[in-house]
């Protein structure tokens, strides 16, 4: 899959429809230092977009796998296009993960917009919730920005909290 040049596409969409967009997933794990396999593009936007985006994707020939109102996931024939999945975000969630968001470096050389750590993580820990299979996965991503410098603590144990997973923050906080 060619990240950059999707990056660049929907990105220059969405800037046109005047909506933010970040990477996240393990494309903005590798702009913080920890690269691990990924197959696909994982993209944040406003949900108000949603409409606007899953039309533009299936007019560029990505077929829409599924749809709700916080997901989509969209599969191009051609492997360059690959897989691209959005999370739709508003409100409060929204203005501040958009505030928070830093240009790092990323895909062949390309600035990338990227939420701060916390709101990964924040992620991450829903998936956990969401899907438990995937929870030693999120965890070793977890560990890797909780040592990020600067990283808040007490707001990461929060969303654990939030998420019903105080234990898994206890567990993870032994190994840190």
């Amino acid at each position: 899959m060619d990240f950059a040049s999707e990056i660049d596409a929907v990105g220059s969409f969405l800037a046109q429809e005047g909506v933010p967009v970040a990477v996240v997933g393990g494309v903005a794990l590798a702009a913080y230092g920890h690269s691990r396999m990924t197959l696909d593009l994982d993209l944040v936007t406003d949900a108000r977009a949603q409409d606007a985006v899953v039309s533009f994707m299936e007019g560029r020939g990505f077929a829409t796998l599924h749809r709700s109102s916080g997901y989509s996931n969209h599969l191009h024939p051609d492997p360059a296009h690959g897989r691209v999945d959005f999370v739709y975000v508003r409100g409060e969630t929204a203005r501040r993960l958009f505030d928070g968001v830093r240009s790092m470096p990323g895909p062949g050389g390309r600035t990338i917009a990227v939420p701060r750590p916390e709101h990964l993580i924040a992620m991450k820990v829903q998936a956990m919730r969401d899907a438990p299979e995937r929870t030693w996965q999120e965890l070793v991503d977890i560990g890797h920005l909780v040592r990020l410098d600067g990283v808040d603590l007490h707001e990461v144990a929060g969303y654990f909290e939030q998420h019903g997973l105080t234990e898994r923050w206890h567990e993870l906080r032994r190994f840190l």
